[in-house]
């Protein structure tokens, strides 16, 4: 499928909804338990895209359409949900990034972006230039791996309770 607004708007419009019907009022167990060691809970999941909502895709976005002559973006930093959610409850979470999504979607679209400004660069940290499209094309692909990984972290939570059919499981073979 090639880059479109409309179709990337029909992800990053309706992650949100998915995750608050998906986590909001489960026990506790499905949501503060990873998949061990250095992993993400759910909790830390959410909490990651609400620091992406904040300093990642919007910001980056301004940084490649603005006029500067040095387009690099700032380093954003993976691990930082850890001391921003401190003290939130999981509902508490769901609506803040429930608010900010829909903020910067409507942002997005109030850019009436052209093909030419999707052509458009920035410079990432690690991976050199990038374009806009590219950059909002990650930014609905990040909803639906981190969708995928809240599915796992809470698959894995009955690994061992599946038995035999653990064969059968891809999402328990991650």
């Amino acid at each position: 499928m090639i880059f479109a607004i409309e179709k990337s708007i029909e992800i990053l419009a309706r992650t949100p909804n998915v995750l608050s019907t998906m986590l909001q009022n489960i026990s506790t167990g499905w949501t503060s338990n990873n998949e061990g060691g250095e992993t993400w809970s759910v909790y830390d999941i959410i909490g990651h895209l609400i620091h992406g909502e904040k300093t990642d895709w919007i910001p980056r976005l301004e940084i490649i359409l603005s006029k500067r002559p040095d387009r690099t973006f700032e380093l954003f930093d993976r691990f930082a949900q850890f001391d921003e959610s401190e003290g939130k409850t999981l509902v508490q979470l769901l609506e803040e990034f429930k608010i900010l999504r829909k903020k910067n979607v409507e942002y997005l679209l109030s850019k009436k972006l052209t093909g030419k400004n999707l052509e458009e660069k920035g410079i990432h940290p690690a991976f050199g230039e990038v374009t806009l499209s590219q950059l909002l094309s990650t930014w609905v692909v990040h909803d639906l791996n981190h969708i995928a990984q809240i599915c796992r972290v809470m698959a894995k939570q009955y690994k061992a309770e599946v038995g035999p059919w653990i064969e059968y499981l891809k999402i328990l073979q991650l």
